[in-house]
């Protein structure tokens, strides 16, 4: 079991902490030892991401929580508009902010990027197109960053998630309702949604160094949802 202070020491950055899973994600990490720095900036300007690295000095682990409300357009009727939206929020900030982080971190060989993705990247989803399609760039651009950085003793790894509380996703509303209670009991072999905590602590864990072995790996946290 990791040490309740596992990230004392660290300074840890968080995206678009007040979304998806950044306030629970401040406050474990926080519960951890770890000096959090969290943005809400926007990150779909093209200098946005340059500008909140630099601004939060030197960082040990950038936490890329990207998150926007998932499009439930039919293939055919997806726009021009919807397609670039999406990736802009969810694929654009990623490159950018790696151009910003990676130098110092490889210069001082020890450093950590781990993404919030999605495991609707994993499975195959109806009217969610745009939105698999983004987050599915995200988890191979993990892999592929996460194999090149390795030997410059630099993690990079991602969280794909599904049925996890956060109020994105999963706000209180939709708990609630009983048909989608019911879809739980059918569609999730764990029968629940998965804590937000459950889902942050496992998230802080991997930006511990206890999680230095992990290396362009992408961890389904879903419930069992993905992949099957």
């Amino acid at each position: 079991m990791p040490s309740p202070l596992a990230l004392q020491g660290k300074r840890i950055l968080v995206t678009q902490a007040d979304a998806f899973m950044g306030p629970v994600l401040c406050e474990v990490l926080a519960e951890q030892g770890a000096t959090v720095i969290a943005s809400a900036v926007s990150l779909t300007d093209p200098g946005a991401a340059a500008q909140v690295i630099a601004e939060a000095g030197e960082i040990d682990v950038l936490l890329a929580n990207l998150a926007l409300p998932a499009p439930g357009t039919a293939a055919p009727e997806v726009t021009e508009d919807e397609w670039r939206s999406v990736f802009a929020t969810l694929v654009d900030p990623l490159p950018r902010l790696s151009r910003a982080v990676l130098p110092a971190m490889m210069a001082r060989r020890s450093g950590k990027i781990l993404v919030m993705g999605s495991a609707s990247a994993l499975r195959g989803m109806k009217r969610r197109t745009t939105y698999s399609a983004a987050r599915g760039a995200q988890l191979a651009y993990v892999q592929a960053l996460g194999v090149e950085m390795a030997p410059h003793n630099v993690q990079v790894n991602a969280i794909a998630q599904n049925f996890v509380e956060n109020p994105t996703y999963f706000p209180p509303e939709v708990q609630a309702d009983p048909r989608f209670q019911e879809r739980l009991k059918w569609e999730v072999p764990l029968g629940r949604l998965v804590s937000a905590r459950e889902d942050a602590q496992f998230a802080a864990y991997l930006c511990s160094d206890a999680a230095n072995c992990f290396v362009g790996q992408v961890f389904p946290v879903c419930g069992g949802w993905a992949p099957r």
